[in-house]
């Protein structure tokens, strides 16, 4: 019987993930360069499948010295400005409002800091919604490893096969596998355009399918 329901936060709860490749997009670009989804992809959803430094990588591209403190600051200030006007992807609100409903304890395992993600959950008036937020401090290695859900199954007292995770990236799809639960993927429009291949459901968006109807899915899975 599913207990919980466990969401990523970047590119799931808010899309925090396709500014910040625009923003360097639009860098690479003014360097004659070009930074393909693909590449951008090997860090999605967790940072401890690939060490991938943008600015570093575009030095390597130009053969020039660059100032990566001065890029590294202009994407993360472009990527704030336009993060900062966004409400939840289609699907959050009413799906974290149905779980409420059916009993369900809800959580959040994400590869950012608890600063990011707690940060934005307040200003989206959501982070009273969750009884577990695990973040990056909280594991020694974030995603594509297991440990951010083991960890959320150990706060919530729930079993692997009672909890379903809800994610958009390759890395976190990945990372739910490994934890032994049944994982949903929603990918983005940049994740959309990556390579999945071990979900167990794949939506288009979170109001795709009702919560009852994903809860008959995740349970007749284990059956």
């Amino acid at each position: 019987m599913i207990k919980a329901l466990i969401f990523d936060f970047d590119g799931l709860i808010l899309d925090t993930e396709t500014p910040e490749l625009l923003a360097w997009q639009e860098i690479y670009r003014e360097y004659g360069q070009d930074l393909t989804v693909q590449t951008w992809g090997q860090i999605v959803g967790g940072s401890a499948a690939s060490d991938f430094d943008p600015a570093g990588h575009l030095e390597m591209l130009t053969g020039e010295k660059l100032d990566h403190s001065r890029l590294n600051n202009r994407a993360h200030r472009q990527r704030l400005a336009q993060i900062d006007r966004q409400p939840p992807l289609p699907g959050v609100r009413e799906l974290i409002d149905d779980a409420r409903q059916h009993g369900l304890k809800l959580a959040v395992a994400s590869s950012s800091p608890h600063e990011w993600v707690d940060g934005h959950l307040t200003r989206l008036g959501l982070f009273s919604s969750f009884d577990v937020i695990k973040a990056r401090e909280d594991v020694r290695h974030t995603k594509p490893e297991p440990d951010l859900f083991l960890a959320v199954l150990s706060a919530l007292a729930v079993q692997p096969g009672e909890a379903v995770v809800l994610e958009d990236s390759p890395n976190g799809v990945m990372a739910a596998t490994r934890a032994g639960i049944y994982v949903v993927a929603v990918p983005n429009p940049l994740t959309a355009q990556l390579e999945f291949d071990s979900e167990d459901l794949r939506l288009s968006s979170l109001k795709e399918v009702s919560l009852p109807e994903l809860m008959r899915r995740a349970d007749s899975s284990r059956n």
